[in-house]
């Protein structure tokens, strides 16, 4: 039996009183950072090929199906406003289409040829890079695009929770978070749905801070999409020029953005 299907370590759960339920699980959330941290070595060795190929032009594209599926679809939807890359540098794609992003769509994830049908539509070619995401490491989905990516010479990874897993036997660099059994059994939303989001944030993070996308600790090209990020926007440019608030936030204005007010400030001082 594979670890995200083994029985919980609880039982009795509809006897449990409502703090006790929070309280196990707490429990349980903690060990998974510990879990990904075991996994650090895996991860780095993906992140480092992504960089590779992306700063030679490539894009990243996450693959998966349910939980996992919306996961990746998340991390992808952040970056451009995070770091301001261009929408498409990172793309989720989820077994069923966007409507799987809000409704469970019946037997997409058994499609073993669907993924690369997906990843066509986008022209996937041997610059990029596919990561597989599946809690269980046995989704057909995700298993019948890592494996057509390989064949046409395109780097694949995956983000799994159990150990020697299909899914990671069809990928380059698999990643492998055990976090051992789910508080309700069989629930990877949970405790393996935590790990993945870990891990994409890892990721993520870090190709991004390597691709240049962050300054000292600052995303200095994100966009300024809400009253919350301009303000913020301001108080980097103010830290990083020493301008007053109403000239930053002129700069700020002018410029449309962290980076270019900083750099033009710096040029004309």
């Amino acid at each position: 039996m594979q670890t995200t299907e083994s029985t919980s370590k609880y039982n009795h759960l509809e006897q449990m009183s409502v703090g006790e339920l929070l309280e196990n699980i707490n429990r349980e959330d903690k060990t998974v950072p510990l879990a990904v941290e075991k996994a650090i070595p895996q991860i780095e060795a993906l992140v480092t090929e992504i960089v590779k190929r992306m700063q030679e032009g490539g894009r990243l594209f996450y693959i998966g199906a349910g939980t996992s599926g919306r996961l990746g679809i998340v991390d992808a939807s952040e970056c451009p406003p995070t770091y301001g890359v261009p929408h498409g540098l990172v793309v989720g794609i989820i077994a069923g289409g966007d409507t799987a992003i809000r409704r469970a769509v019946e037997f997409a994830e058994d499609d073993f040829e669907q993924a690369w049908k997906d990843l066509s539509a986008h022209r996937i070619d041997s610059m990029d890079s596919v990561v597989g995401i599946a809690a269980s490491g046995r989704t057909p989905y995700v298993i019948g695009g890592l494996r057509t990516c390989r064949e046409k010479g395109i780097l694949t990874g995956c983000i799994v929770c159990n150990e020697g897993s299909e899914v990671a036997c069809n990928a380059d660099f698999p990643v492998e978070v055990v976090v051992g059994p789910e508080f309700v059994t069989g629930s990877t939303r949970m405790k393996s749905g935590t790990a993945q989001k870990l891990v994409l944030n890892m990721l993520s993070t870090a190709v991004m801070i390597r691709l240049g996308r962050v300054v000292g600790n600052k995303m200095v090209d994100m966009q300024l999409s809400n009253h919350k990020l301009i303000e913020r926007g301001i108080r980097m440019v103010m830290e990083e020029t020493g301008a007053g608030t109403d000239e930053a936030a002129a700069l700020l204005k002018k410029h449309g953005s962290v980076r270019e007010a900083v750099t033009h400030y710096r040029g004309n001082a």
